[in-house]
């Protein structure tokens, strides 16, 4: 069964004797445009088909020209986005972490030393040295290629 809204319909129901209007050459041109991009047709197909599409004068003429051709263009997988890359921490970021924690584990000793607490002194000289271990390894990891 034809369908009488499709310009390239044609047969009794159709409007195949019917002329075709500029916006329907238009149309068809498209279509063909989609049929080459998609490898359908060859250049010179492409060029041949488009001359016989300005010398249509009927739907029935344009339908001629595409009727081997899909009326509906193939689905193209998009393209994959390449994997994401782990960045390393810059240098700058990996020295000022470990001054951060330095110089907070120097401001807690400062506090218990004018305390007189003699636990928190050491608990915070511990910190001191996680805090440079911590810097130098990732300063370490920073460098790596």
């Amino acid at each position: 069964m034809t369908n009488p809204g499709n310009p390239k319909a044609v047969g009794a129901g159709g409007r195949g004797r019917l002329r075709a209007s500029h916006a329907d050459r238009e149309q068809v041109i498209d279509l063909l445009k989609t049929a080459f991009v998609q490898g359908r047709l060859a250049k010179d197909e492409f060029d041949a088909r488009v001359g016989q599409v300005f010398v249509s004068r009927t739907y029935a003429e344009l339908s001629a020209v595409t009727a081997d051709i899909p009326a509906a263009p193939i689905a193209v997988p998009a393209p994959r986005k390449p994997p994401r890359t782990r960045t390393r921490p810059s240098m700058n970021k990996a020295i000022t972490g470990g001054a951060c924690v330095i110089v907070a584990g120097h401001i807690g000793m400062l506090g218990a030393l004018l305390t007189g607490n003699g636990i928190l002194v050491l608990l915070m000289g511990l910190a001191i040295v996680i805090g440079a271990a911590v810097a130098v390894v990732a300063m370490i990891v920073a460098a790596e290629p």
